[in-house]
């Protein structure tokens, strides 16, 4: 930014041109050099154990075992859960001081497939818990890693997961610039859609076989699907969960009094044409699940409503923390980007906000609000959003997974004001590629390392519930 002086003498910031954006960014090449990105070496006090330790103070105590048991499955699991003490160590490492709307969590099983309002199949970043405004190298490096972890775990020998790995980089360089050179409108709202195209191969046939069977059994996983197994019809027409704990439980009858009231603030953080649709629904019951693997231990529950013609709709009611890019990372809230007059207390909001920044086509549904002095979002509940079982992979379909992740995440990154000033930083080269690899190779052996570490204090008792 540049600043002007106006005649009253108050400082006014002059955005940078896209133009002089990618040229500041071929100058930081000069500062950073792009081969000092492959340097990485652990801080001195460096506490895995303890981030992890201090992540579980606020949590559900009750559900802390489970989360250490899921995390203790292997390398790849245990990085999924361990976005915090990845930032931690980003903290501590040079960047080019250029910001943009970051995942904050971009490993490759926070990528998937879900259904647009327009019943378009679209594939996208798909998870947000610790979305906020940081350096995108960090939402990069946590990408170029899992490709690492994921390639080990895949059995692929380290000269062809250290290509993958590079061609990934390469895929956010390239699909960055062409991004920054479409019209603005198509670069917010064109989504990544899951269909054949002609013209250039981008894909394998392997690979589209692949998402074949992805796609069908997307259609599986919708709300009235999913209803008729969790769900039960009282007498009077009702809906009622079905318990399957620990998964699912339903709430405590205190839980179940505050719902329809908190229900009516959700629709007061929706647009209006949501709103309205939503004020047509009846809540007829609420259930705690359990999600994920470094989210498990915050309050996540599931709303049973009922349509106009008795249709199942099924909405997840999901804690909104402090974004570990903060807390852990200390990056604070910047100007130009959220309505900080929400922050911090509205963390839902953050999470609502920078989901619909990020994604191409969100889930009109989206919105938030507070119960009890506690933050959450809320979104649909099953909206035939499939992952890719990266374990089930071959070589070919895992290439080209990763590549389209990397090109996913630079789409997105491509919505904020300063990605011109990143494009410009990368170049053309691929010197970039090569020390983001490395980086990424050695920050996997840590990864790793933390791994064993933590297998071994969780057999000690370091995580037990007093």
């Amino acid at each position: 930014m540049t600043l002007d002086v106006t005649e009253a003498g108050e400082r006014t910031e002059t955005p940078l041109t896209p133009a002089e954006l990618f040229e500041a960014g071929r100058a930081a090449r000069r500062l950073l050099p792009r081969s000092a990105q492959a340097d990485y070496s652990p801080s001195p006090g460096r506490d895995p154990i303890g981030i992890l330790r201090a992540q579980h103070e606020n949590r559900l105590q009750n559900l802390i075992d489970l989360r250490v048991e899921r995390m203790s499955a292997d390398a790849f699991a245990f990085y999924r859960g361990t976005a915090a003490i990845q930032v931690a160590d980003l903290a501590t490492a040079p960047s080019t001081g250029a910001e943009v709307v970051i995942c904050g969590d971009a490993h490759l099983s926070n990528f998937g497939m879900y259904r647009s309002p327009e019943d378009a199949m679209v594939f996208d970043i798909n998870d947000f818990d610790e979305s906020t405004v940081g350096p995108w190298e960090w939402d990069v490096k946590r990408l170029l890693a899992s490709v690492v972890l994921a390639g080990r775990s895949l059995g692929l020998p380290a000269e062809q997961t250290r290509r993958i790995t590079e061609e990934t980089a390469g895929a956010y360089r390239d699909f960055l610039r062409q991004a920054l050179e479409m019209p603005i409108i198509p670069r917010y709202f064109t989504p990544m859609a899951v269909q054949r195209a002609s013209g250039r191969r981008i894909l394998s046939d392997d690979t589209w076989r692949l998402i074949d069977q992805v796609t069908k059994a997307s259609r599986k996983r919708t709300s009235d699907r999913v209803g008729r197994k969790i769900l039960e019809t009282n007498e009077d027409g009702t809906l009622r969960f079905v318990e399957r704990p620990p998964v699912l439980t339903r709430a405590e009858p205190e839980i179940q009094a505050l719902a329809l009231g908190a229900y009516e603030r959700y629709r007061a953080s929706l647009p209006p044409n949501t709103a309205l649709l939503a004020s047509q629904l009846t809540l007829d019951d609420v259930a705690r699940r359990v999600v994920g693997v470094g989210s498990v231990g915050t309050r996540c529950f599931v709303i049973a409503l009922r349509g106009p013609v008795g249709e199942v709709v099924l909405l997840q009611l999901k804690e909104a923390e402090p974004s570990v890019v903060e807390r852990f990372g200390g990056v604070a809230a910047l100007p130009g980007y959220l309505d900080l007059s929400l922050l911090p207390d509205e963390q839902g909001y953050r999470v609502v906000s920078c989901q619909r920044i990020l994604q191409a086509v969100s889930d009109p549904f989206l919105g938030f609000l507070r119960v009890e002095g506690f933050a959450f979002y809320m979104r649909r509940f099953r909206n035939r959003n499939a992952s890719f079982d990266i374990p089930t992979m071959n070589p070919s379909q895992f290439s080209d997974y990763a590549r389209t992740c990397g090109a996913v995440l630079a789409r997105a990154h491509a919505r904020s004001p300063k990605a011109a000033f990143v494009s410009g930083y990368l170049g053309s080269g691929p010197t970039f590629l090569r020390a983001s690899a490395e980086w990424a190779t050695r920050y996997a052996d840590q990864a790793e390392a933390d791994y064993a570490e933590f297998v071994g204090a969780a057999g000690d008792g370091a995580f037990a519930v007093a």
